[in-house]
């Protein structure tokens, strides 16, 4: 079996198979994610904006794939039926958690009702949920939507006026999760609608990167993920630690926005594979293998002055975690970019993650590979990384 057709039937067979079987709403539209990390109890019936708008981004992507004929997803659960998850949850966002004032709740009820708005985050993963929805029904309104929560949240973010849970921006330092977040949605809005306006968020999140991030002090490939804006907190373990798992993320973004980014160095392949092996060393785990969660800028466990901020706290608990999402990152990322880094990557994740046989995986895990019970961003089971790595694995191996 080639690899390709490893990556499909994990994709079709198991990792989309338990998330049709389990995670729709067919009362209400959307996607029920409140599992516990087994995938055997469902928890809570919260919708989390965050879930939502990626699991809209996923099924329409999926359908479109199968439009293309570059994947089957099968009779049981075909192109249609994905299509029409896709455009339930648009609707779902849409009618329950946009907000009056354009933002987006934070989380709803299962029937809908919103909370408050408390992270921007929540609002770009609608943004890329509707530009999903745009590309299978462009004559529709949701490109436009889109659009308009993309560029007001680049607005809140340049002026400094948005809030980023579960993650607050620590006081004196920078996040790189904001240009990040904006490149990768941002590139999807363009592709979805052809703005010149989402292009223009694309490039100045890229120049922020290249400014703000990029670790000028050592080789020029290494990305800060909380640079200090504050001299006093430089040596401080926030603006010492790093997040492979956000560099792989990052370096396959801008891959796929290189031509909105002509003239910037971040539009070289060799300079991105360069980034991307470089958190992929850094990141790496010699004892068990696998990629930790957080680490410090010379390896190994985060190190630096502390302090009493939270996000702080949340680095030294869980910094030896194993993920699924930095491993699902990584996996496209190396084959995309590093291609004689795969094999060892994809065999320790094959070894580690998948449940079995119409099963997704057990996201989180210790450092030694045991099943881990714990909340490490929202309540939920992720029906995103592992589902879209898989299925751009099949896409870029089909193109291959």
């Amino acid at each position: 079996m080639t690899a390709l057709d490893t990556y499909r039937r994990h994709l079709v067979d198991d990792v989309l198979a338990w998330w049709a079987a389990n995670g729709p709403d067919e009362e209400h539209g959307g996607v029920l994610t409140c599992w516990d990390n087994a995938g055997t109890r469902l928890v809570a019936t919260d919708k989390y904006t965050w879930s939502q708008g990626r699991w809209a981004w996923l099924t329409a992507r999926v359908a479109l794939a199968a439009q293309r004929g570059v994947l089957d997803p099968g009779d049981r659960w075909d192109a249609a039926w994905y299509a029409e998850q896709a455009t339930r949850t648009a609707r779902f966002v849409r009618d329950h958690a946009l907000l009056p004032d354009g933002t987006t709740a934070f989380v709803t009820t299962r029937a809908g009702e919103p909370g408050a708005h408390t992270s921007v985050f929540a609002d770009l993963f609608a943004a890329l949920g509707f530009a999903g929805v745009a590309q299978l029904s462009p004559d529709g309104d949701w490109g436009g939507y889109a659009d308009d929560i993309l560029l007001r949240s680049a607005s809140a973010i340049d002026a400094g006026r948005f809030r980023s849970d579960p993650y607050p921006v620590p006081a004196g330092h920078r996040s790189f999760g904001l240009p990040m977040i904006l490149v990768g949605v941002g590139e999807q809005v363009h592709r979805a609608t052809g703005s010149q306006a989402a292009a223009a968020v694309v490039r100045d999140a890229a120049r922020q990167i290249e400014e703000c991030h990029l670790d000028t002090d050592g080789d020029g490939d290494d990305i800060a993920e909380m640079p200090a804006t504050d001299e006093s907190r430089r040596g401080g373990l926030l603006a010492r630690h790093r997040t492979p798992g956000h560099v792989l993320e990052a370096a396959w973004f801008l891959h796929h926005a290189r031509d909105l980014l002509a003239g910037s160095a971040l539009a070289e392949p060799d300079r991105l594979a360069r980034i991307a092996v470089r958190a992929l060393d850094l990141g790496w785990d010699d004892v068990h293998g696998g990629l930790l969660r957080y680490v410090d800028r010379a390896g190994g466990a985060p190190t630096g002055a502390r302090t009493d901020d939270p996000y702080e706290a949340l680095v030294v608990d869980t910094w030896d975690t194993k993920l699924w999402w930095p491993h699902a990152e990584a996996l496209y990322a190396t084959a995309l970019l590093a291609p004689d880094r795969h094999a060892g990557l994809h065999d320790y994740v094959v070894a580690t993650f998948p449940e079995g046989p119409g099963r997704e995986w057990t996201q989180i895990r210790t450092r030694d590979g045991a099943p881990l019970e714990k909340i490490v961003a929202l309540p939920v089971k992720d029906p995103f990384h592992i589902a879209r790595a898989l299925l751009m694995l099949v896409e870029l191996e089909g193109e291959g």
